[in-house]
């Protein structure tokens, strides 16, 4: 039976494996949230390693708050950063492959079309920076991880554009949706059934990987077909907002490459 440590257990990814981990009879999985396991405490990394032998570590841990994260940089590169490169650390010592979780936001998003795992990395905000350098890190230190970029994850929980846009929409509110990103949104569930049948494949070489739904669109879009899923379309007021402003630089197309 592989053994398998599951960082940030309380985070919208780490919550979706928890609902289906009961589903996979081969695999004994270890949930720590982050106040169980905080990954830029670097001993308490080490000693959650060396008193469990784990075949797999699958880091859902992450500062994902993009217009804080330029604010405060600082915050994000210790979680996305420095916390990775623990877990990297810890890994290599205790012979432990690493399954590392990604963003499109490692691109700027200049792109005509999706970007694959051969195009070059130039993020344009602080999250993006710190994410890729959480990548470089593990690329630095193992010769034996998967990273996963996806893009745009949504589910039935709380905090995200998926439950945020039908919340508003059954209090009646007007929507002003930008229409001037596009990108995949990707189920949460989606994503974390994939990742768990990479814990059966056998990878001799290790490398990056893009996980989407599939379907390009814009915010805007996605919102509309929110809002038609759920019969809400015709309750609600939805509009175009051309005028939307973040603090954060936000790449106009993240669309990834699946195979």
């Amino acid at each position: 039976m592989k053994k398998v440590l599951v960082t940030g257990a309380n985070g919208q990814l780490g919550q979706c494996i928890q609902k289906i981990a009961e589903e996979y009879d081969s695999v004994d999985f270890v949930f720590k949230d982050s106040k169980e396991l905080n990954i830029i405490n670097a001993d308490k990394v080490d000693s959650i390693f060396k008193d469990i032998n784990f075949d797999f570590c699958i880091n859902c841990a992450a500062y994902t708050n993009v217009e804080q994260a330029e604010k405060t940089p600082e915050i994000a590169f210790k979680v996305n950063a420095e916390g990775v490169r623990n877990l990297a650390l810890a890994c290599k010592d205790y012979n432990v492959v690493l399954i590392h979780i990604s963003t499109d936001y490692v691109f700027d998003g200049e792109k005509e079309g999706p970007y694959t795992v051969e195009d070059i990395p130039n993020p344009i905000n602080e999250y993006g920076k710190s994410k890729l350098r959480g990548e470089k890190y593990i690329q630095e230190i193992l010769g034996n991880y998967l990273i996963i970029r996806t893009s745009w994850l949504y589910s039935e929980l709380e905090r995200n554009f998926y439950s945020t846009i039908l919340k508003k929409a059954k209090a009646g509110e007007e929507l002003r949706i930008t229409d001037d990103q596009t990108g995949c949104p990707t189920n949460a569930l989606h994503l974390a059934r994939f990742i768990i049948e990479q814990l059966s494949i056998a990878r001799p070489n290790s490398g990056i990987l893009h996980f989407t739904d599939g379907k390009a669109m814009t915010w805007y879009g996605f919102a509309k077909l929110i809002l038609e899923e759920n019969n809400l379309a015709c309750k609600v007021q939805l509009v175009k907002d051309d005028n939307y402003r973040t603090f954060a630089n936000r790449p106009r197309n993240s669309v990834l490459y699946t195979l």
